[in-house]
């Protein structure tokens, strides 16, 4: 297989028609390799349009959805970043190489430890790794720039949403399947919100995401 060629022919081909158009984020995915994120025994499928999976239930988002989110995102040299779900790390990785610091928590501690290695393989200084629950909120003083939830939650908590500072702003894919919803929600003023729906799509909810309340009868 050619390596570059394929490369090329996954932003070309799936990448772009999806409204990725800014040419730095197309830039970018020449620069991180995703084929050193994916599963070794998925190698070969690393630049095909599909889900990948990556054990425990858990699968590696698509290419396009990888990409429109960075893109979303608008990510600055000095944003600090909460990632929810760290997966196979490449978001990580993407987030990692836009922003001044990143914070990626995982549920599953062999994520974390894989992530850790190949981030650390590819030169990432600046991406702290957690393993822990972080689907409904993770404490943290400071406050966030960004962040982004990997798995769908049928509700988006609002302890996460109070995480972001003035000018944040948090991707979420909320509902539940069939109907789910790419969110991006920006920060406009202290306990001030602007949610915009980007687009329809279904991905896998986080583990104890948030659930609406059950009926009592």
């Amino acid at each position: 297989m050619d390596i570059e060629q394929s490369r090329y022919n996954m932003v070309e081909q799936q990448i772009r028609p999806w409204d990725v158009l800014n040419q730095h984020v197309l830039d970018l995915l020449f620069r991180v390799r995703r084929e050193d994120f994916v599963p070794e025994a998925h190698r070969a499928l690393a630049f095909v349009d599909m889900e990948l999976p990556l054990g425990h239930g858990q699968t590696m988002w698509t290419p396009k959805l990888e990409a429109r989110v960075i893109q979303e995102l608008d990510l600055r040299p000095t944003d600090r970043v909460l990632e929810i779900g760290t997966g196979s790390g490449y978001l990580t990785a993407l987030l990692a190489a836009e922003a001044d610091d990143v914070h990626s928590v995982d549920i599953e501690p062999e994520f974390t430890a894989a992530a850790t290695r190949k981030l650390r393989a590819h030169g990432f200084s600046n991406v702290a790794l957690h393993t822990g629950d972080a689907a409904r909120d993770w404490p943290d003083t400071t406050g966030f720039d960004v962040i982004v939830l990997t798995g769908s939650t049928p509700l988006l908590p609002d302890a996460l949403v109070r995480r972001l500072r003035v000018g944040g702003r948090l991707f979420a894919v909320t509902g539940v399947a069939p109907v789910m919803q790419a969110q991006l929600i920006t920060c406009t003023a202290p306990g001030t919100t602007r949610s915009v729906t980007l687009f329809e799509t279904c991905v896998a909810p986080l583990i104890n995401a948030l659930q609406p309340a059950a009926f009592v009868f």
